[in-house]
């Protein structure tokens, strides 16, 4: 979504999703592109599949395995 899209889905000031993003970005947790004026950001999905791992292997849940 773009930034503004994402901006219309809470009722934050521009200012403040501007911040958050930022953020997310620095983070790894997001990935921004520019077109122009406006800016693309989608979900670092790596990061996201890093973190599922790791709270996987903290509970010991094998991925490989369906529930029964």
């Amino acid at each position: 979504m773009t930034a503004g899209e994402l901006a219309g889905q809470f009722q934050l000031s521009w200012p403040t999703m501007s911040g958050h993003f930022n953020v997310l970005r620095e983070a790894g947790l997001v990935q921004a592109e520019r077109a122009g004026t406006s800016v693309t950001y989608r979900l670092n999905q790596t990061v996201l599949q890093e973190a599922l791992m790791a709270l996987m292997d903290l509970f010991g849940v094998d991925p490989t395995e369906r529930p029964s």
